[in-house]
């Protein structure tokens, strides 16, 4: 049996400390005891309890509680409260970047951020309809190499695939590499996107992360920065619908007073929604007009329409009237 090792003892008297309590469980010192015995380690009572006091220097508090002739001990200050554990674990069995294998790996460490009986209570299924996982596992490197170039404001390069439908992996851009400036990560739509200056084609793009390959580092300056201070990202997600670009334009619509949530929703507070008589509404959107913007506005059924710039308009004629030969 040692009796020494100070340090070891006080980190597996915290750990265990940690594993057996919280506030409706607690401990004897006698169990503390008996516990670091089964380590190999001495210790008394007098030991543990000067233990205790030096676990506040490091953020821990440790409270007695009474149960009738019996003391129990417990651990307060812990880094995370169980309905904030709750919300990270819903987020990440949600996440449809996350693969299921991360995903599980991400629930058991966060399940030892609590006591081993809160931890039963984060072991839940979330049940979510139709959850897709991706199917690629280099996406947590992807995202940890994006962020190194951008702090070392230095470019990228990378392959960029989409699915055949073989379920087989298709490069783009004719197999060759993108080469890139990375400005910025978005996560929207349940998918992380990197926003970068594209350095062949000279405009701002984004492309998905978990559908980029073998990201290297190219030793360049990074470019485009004033493009990219164009682009606003802070309202870029918002004038994309599911990432897919087009055209920005000023886009007028009017609509029954019942989509303006559906609206402020989308483009938040900030719209200028101009009452228009008693039961309708007319706003001005930046956004880039592209199909699937063209297919949400027609998705939200009658009361809502789009009324300028003209050739927004033919746009959406010639949408519905290719619509219409398809269906009709």
């Amino acid at each position: 049996m040692k009796s020494g090792g100070t340090k070891s003892r006080i980190l597996l008297t915290l750990r265990f400390l940690l594993d057996n309590t919280d506030e409706e469980h607690g401990v004897t010192v006698q169990e503390i005891i008996k516990y670091l015995e089964g380590e190999g380690l001495k210790a008394e009572r007098k030991t543990v309890y000067r233990d205790f006091e030096s676990f506040a220097d490091i953020g821990y508090e440790v409270v007695s509680q009474r149960a009738g002739s019996t003391t129990k001990y417990h651990i307060i200050g812990r880094d995370f409260e169980l309905p904030e554990l709750k919300m990270l674990v819903d987020s990440v069995a949600a996440s449809k970047f996350v693969t299921e294998k991360k995903t599980k790996e991400l629930l058991k460490k966060l399940s030892r951020l609590t006591s081993r009986y809160n931890a039963s209570l984060l072991s839940r299924e979330v049940m979510v309809s139709g959850r897709v996982k991706t199917m690629n596992e280099s996406i947590y490197y992807n995202i940890d190499n994006i962020h190194s170039a951008m702090s070392r404001k230095i470019n990228i390069s990378f392959k960029y695939f989409s699915w055949n439908q073989k379920k087989e992996q298709e490069l783009r851009h004719g197999g060759k590499s993108y080469h890139v400036s990375p400005w910025a990560l978005l996560w929207d739509d349940e998918n992380y996107y990197l926003v970068a200056y594209d350095n062949e084609d000279e405009k701002i793009k984004h492309f998905r992360v978990d559908k980029m390959l073998k990201i290297g580092f190219v030793d360049e300056p990074r470019k485009g920065l004033k493009e990219f201070e164009k682009a606003k990202i802070d309202t870029y997600s918002k004038r994309l619908f599911s990432m897919y670009s087009g055209e920005e334009k000023r886009v007028s619509i009017k609509a029954d007073n019942r989509f303006a949530n559906i609206l402020i929703d989308r483009f938040g507070r900030n719209i200028m929604i101009i009452p228009d008589g008693p039961d309708r509404f007319s706003v001005t959107l930046d956004v880039s007009v592209s199909e699937q913007f063209i297919s949400w506005i027609f998705s939200l059924g009658e009361g809502i329409e789009i009324t300028g710039p003209e050739d927004v308009l033919e746009k959406v004629r010639d949408m519905a009237s290719r619509i219409s030969r398809t269906y009709l």
